[in-house]
């Protein structure tokens, strides 16, 4: 337990040092903490690759109720995040309330779809009032095209001079929102589970010039590579 302890408080302080390459790279996370270690030993590990042939077929049971509020800028260990003071967006799973608790995002793709990466995810992480994590995954290319998240188009209230934004996260999801999934876990250190995982299978457009006010400073590349599946089912949603 003190050492568990002495871990959480070394990661509040931002004093374990992981990245995605070299010695705290991926392949030594569960050996660089105590907590991270307890949290590789779930069996059912993200990211994975998707295969609508070898998912089973199931009715969609999750919807989403999003609504503008108020998100804070952060960078915290090798990403950029969106967090909202408050937990007013929330997702309904099997009768269950997640709220939203952090937008990120990873370049390239962290899960592949029909065995294709892309070059950026958005995470939407979620949590119930028991502790237990949702993610919504949502796959972009990168184009020059006029989309949703063009300067024209205004996705966010952009407060200047200040690290708030107003926006409503919707505009992160797909019109057609057919998905995968699984459970898993989370995708950085220290990688617990279960986590319920929802991955929408339609690629959006995202706009350069909006992805590179996100992305300054950061990592060139921020994703965990794929892990294997420890035969767990895969579940896809057609409606």
């Amino acid at each position: 337990m003190e050492m568990k302890e002495e871990c959480m408080k070394k990661i509040k302080n931002m004093d374990v040092e992981w990245s995605y390459t070299g010695n705290d790279g991926p392949e030594h996370w569960h050996t660089l903490c105590d907590w991270f270690a307890e949290g590789a030993k779930f069996a059912y590990q993200s990211p994975i690759a998707l295969e609508k042939e070898s998912a089973e077929t199931i009715n969609s049971q999750i919807t989403f109720h999003y609504k503008k509020e108020e998100f804070t800028e952060k960078e915290f260990k090798n990403t950029f995040h969106f967090v909202p003071p408050n937990t007013e967006s929330y997702v309904m799973f099997e009768n269950v309330a997640y709220h939203l608790t952090d937008i990120h995002f990873h370049m390239p793709s962290e899960h592949l779809l029909s065995g294709k990466q892309y070059p950026l995810e958005f995470h939407l992480v979620h949590m119930n009032d028991a502790g237990e994590n949702l993610v919504v995954g949502c796959l972009f290319t990168i184009t020059e095209e006029e989309n949703r998240f063009s300067e024209a188009n205004h996705p966010m209230d952009w407060e200047n001079g200040t690290h708030q934004q107003w926006f409503n996260p919707s505009i992160f999801l797909p019109e057609e929102r057919l998905h995968y999934h699984y459970v898993g876990s989370l995708t950085t250190p220290p990688t617990k589970g279960p986590v319920k995982w929802f991955v929408f299978d339609t690629i959006q457009k995202m706009d350069q010039a909006f992805l590179n006010k996100i992305k300054e400073g950061m990592l060139a590349f921020n994703n965990r590579p794929l892990q294997p599946l420890n035969g767990r089912k895969i579940y896809f949603s057609n409606d």
